[in-house]
């Protein structure tokens, strides 16, 4: 049976070939964007006569969310809700600001709050739907000088995690979705802390650590159509897990930071990175 699903996001990256996976399959896609300007990529796609149609929609803003879910059911009810929109605020905790500290959750945990809250009702009335919600591998293992966005996704983690007990009783199904490094625009979307200068005594520390990492993603870049390969089958699914890895780098970090403590799998990952003389032991008492 064709599905009516909206995609929040859905101009670029992940987003983009979600929708063009469901739509290619048949379905009907909502694709969020919030302004019409970046919308070519999709448009294109409804040119090949796909069942796409483009909503206007800020995840920031409750009227461009209601707007968009009354434009999106005039057909049909929601069916699958992919809460894909986001975006990282880079920096060092201490330098981070009250305003990109609100900035970074009001887009990436209200967010997906606002959207749950407008399509949830239906759902649970009528018995059945599916929220995705994409999350990241730094809502399970925070990174250093990504402490906003990675406290962000911890929190869509948790979120879903009490949507799951919260909705499956009506007959709706809660799915997280958790990828690892993809070249997608949304790394070139990346936004740093104005406070995180070269003067920022974090600086050379970083640029260790993005060297470091440099070396441990050696290798072909990950496809980034496997996220969208992963939300259409636990979208599809009869009854899908919570949660979905989403590439190498996600697949093996998470199970071996889940089999230790944090200093023991800091101790490994530091050493894999060349990185042990960065972090020293604190002083006795300290």
């Amino acid at each position: 049976m064709p599905l009516n699903v909206l995609i929040t996001g859905a101009n670029s990256g992940f987003g983009l070939l979600i929708a063009e996976k469901f739509a290619r399959a048949g379905h009907t896609v909502h694709a969020s964007l919030r302004t019409s300007a970046k919308g070519a990529a999709l448009e294109a796609l409804k040119a090949e006569g796909l069942a796409i149609h483009l909503v206007t929609l800020d995840v920031t803003e409750t009227r461009t969310i209601e707007a968009a879910v009354r434009m999106a059911t005039q057909g049909a009810p929601i069916d699958v809700l992919v809460n894909n929109a986001g975006f990282e605020v880079s920096g060092p905790v201490e330098h981070l600001s009250d305003a990109m500290l609100l900035k970074q959750f009001d887009t990436n945990v209200a967010g997906v709050t606002r959207m749950v809250r407008a399509v949830a009702p239906s759902m649970r009335e009528r018995g059945r739907g599916t929220i995705v919600n994409i999350s990241s591998v730094a809502g399970l293992i925070a990174a250093p000088f990504t402490g906003a966005y990675s406290a962000s996704k911890h929190a869509v983690e948790a979120l879903s995690e009490a949507l799951w007990f919260e909705l499956r009783p009506f007959g709706v199904r809660v799915v997280l979705v958790e990828p690892g490094g993809f070249e997608t625009n949304f790394g070139r979307n990346v936004i740093v802390e104005p406070a995180y200068d070269e003067a920022s005594p974090y600086r050379p520390i970083a640029a260790r650590f993005a060297k470091a990492m440099e070396g441990f993603r050696a290798g072909p870049p990950q496809d980034p159509q496997e996220i969208a390969d992963i939300v259409f089958e636990a979208a599809t699914a009869d009854d899908p897990r919570l949660r979905w890895l989403g590439g190498n780098d996600a697949r093996m970090l998470a199970p071996l930071y889940r089999s230790m403590d944090f200093e023991a799998f800091a101790s490994v990952m530091l050493q894999r990175l060349g990185l042990t003389d960065v972090i020293k032991s604190p002083p006795t008492g300290g």
